[in-house]
């Protein structure tokens, strides 16, 4: 009798909360359309601004060995009419850290980003960007790294002594 009298309670708070949600509350008033925001122009590229010219955008190292750092010297000149700042670069893995000139690199005079890729563990192709921020006019500047890494040559097995035999 008391699972039968729990079971109506909660048949009737079931239908009575059903009920109860079934009741529409006015809808709201229809909110107006929102005023198109205006369409901000990217500003336009100053024709002025420094412009990189790499001797190569792309170096392959060809095949190099695993272990040893694989290291290349970009070279660039600025053909624009304003100074470069670099301020960031940065490589797509952590295994391809560049270094670049912190100062102003003026008109006509030349830069280096040094790249560093570490081969140690990272057997096969070569493939990497290194991702440069600058105010020049190439906005970011990519440069690429191909080779392919050769694995270590095995290291001999150990020579195990032969035991010593007995003395005829």
């Amino acid at each position: 009798m008391k699972k039968v009298f729990i079971a109506i309670l909660c048949l009737t708070i079931s239908a009575a909360a059903a009920n109860a949600q079934d009741k529409k509350a006015p809808a709201p008033a229809p909110n107006p359309a929102p005023a198109a925001a205006p369409q901000v122009a990217p500003p336009a590229p100053d024709p002025d601004a420094g412009e990189f010219k790499f001797k190569e955008e792309t170096h392959d190292y060809g095949e190099v060995p695993e272990g040893p750092l694989a290291e290349y010297d970009f070279e660039f000149k600025n053909v624009g009419k304003k100074p470069i700042v670099i301020n960031d670069a940065h490589g797509s893995c952590g295994c391809t850290v560049p270094t670049w000139p912190h100062e102003p690199i003026l008109p006509k005079q030349k830069g280096v980003i040094h790249v560093s890729y570490t081969t140690n563990g990272r057997q096969g192709p070569i493939m990497k960007d290194v991702t440069i921020n600058s105010n020049a006019k190439q906005q970011p500047m990519v440069l690429h790294i191909r080779g392919t890494v050769k694995p270590k040559p095995a290291a001999p097995a150990p020579t195990t002594p032969a035991p010593n035999t007995p003395a005829k």
